[in-house]
């Protein structure tokens, strides 16, 4: 188990977004995260104290989390004093990158001197079976996104807490890094060997009782050309009866993509709900999750009420909003 509370790694990076895994704990479990480290140079900021590591170890703070997800996933150079440091000083380091913690020699020693833990949230530790398509008891949602990065985790966790408010039945299912330091379980999707993806999937929504929803943390985009292969295996795995389309308005490429142009969320509906129909011919859309963030209240207002005019579905932003509505829209299926 990964000791908490932690400091918040946010070391230097380029922007809000690259600090994802940091503001996903900050939001859905802010009682774990006593303050963020930044390094000079950093362009986040998750709205956390700043603290020193001397300040975090007085606080509490038990674990050095990296809280950054850059291209890549690797461990940067520039990173490793401060790290090695707070293994010095007593912290544990838990990541998610796939520039794995125990691959890094001088951080290995120094846990090793100092007799701290190094976890490698991303190493799966589970032999997953080749998915075999058999159709499994209890009901399963899927968030499948226009891009990378555009709400399909917030997504679950805030249906899921609506889901829970209205007396339903039903379980988050991490497939990502911020996902599993998040709820502490779940599946490193994009770790795992890609002829078990699907089967580590199947794997992570067993069958179930006929009235418990499984809410599946989506990953990347069907019309990522860097990261399709992920989102395919979710949507073939987890045989999803019902999909909510996400997406972030304001993007003008797609996520790492100069050159590529998000496509419409019609689009995406099609697509995936024609992949989804391969596992589970009843399978639906049923509603769709804008990220506002970046938009006024009155913007998001207008947007939403536009999209969901043009797409015939509920659309909502279901962090600045709530996913109620979404939750009332599965619990007619």
């Amino acid at each position: 188990m990964i000791e908490t509370p932690y400091l918040l790694f946010l070391g230097d990076a380029p922007d809000q977004l690259a600090a994802k895994v940091a503001q996903g704990i900050r939001d859905w479990r802010p009682e774990n995260a006593v303050g963020q480290f930044r390094m000079p140079g950093c362009k986040a900021d998750v709205g956390l104290k700043d603290l020193t590591l001397a300040e975090a170890k007085e606080a509490g703070a038990k674990t050095l989390v990296v809280g950054v997800a850059n291209r890549g996933g690797v461990i940067s150079q520039a990173w490793k004093e401060v790290l090695i440091e707070a293994l010095g000083m007593g912290f544990d380091l838990a990541s998610g990158l796939h520039n794995l913690l125990a691959d890094e020699g001088d951080l290995v020693a120094a846990s090793q001197v100092n007799g701290q833990t190094l976890h490698d949230v991303r190493v799966p530790n589970v032999q997953y079976p080749i998915a075999d398509g058999k159709k499994r008891t209890g009901k399963r949602v899927l968030a499948v996104g226009t891009d990378c990065s555009v709400g399909k985790m917030y997504t679950a966790l805030a249906l899921d807490e609506a889901m829970r408010k209205r007396g339903l039945n039903s379980t988050f299912r991490a497939t990502g890094q911020t996902g599993i330091l998040i709820t502490g379980s779940g599946v490193p999707l994009d770790a795992v060997i890609a002829d078990f993806m699907a089967g580590a999937v199947e794997y992570l929504t067993p069958d179930n009782d006929a009235d418990h929803w499984d809410i599946i943390e989506g990953q990347g985009s069907l019309f990522h050309v860097s990261y399709s292969g992920v989102t395919l295996a979710l949507i073939h795995g987890g045989q999803p009866d019902a999909l909510i389309i996400c997406h972030e308005p304001t993007r003008p490429h797609m996520r790492g993509l100069p050159d590529y142009t998000p496509p419409s969320m019609q689009a995406v509906s099609d697509v995936a709900l024609t992949l989804a129909k391969v596992a589970n011919p009843a399978c639906q859309v049923v509603g769709i999750s804008i990220n506002t963030q970046h938009l006024s209240e009155a913007e998001a207002e207008a947007y939403l009420a536009k999209v969901e005019a043009e797409m015939g579905l509920p659309a909502v932003d279901p962090f600045r909003q709530g996913a109620d509505r979404l939750a009332a829209a599965l619990e007619m299926l």
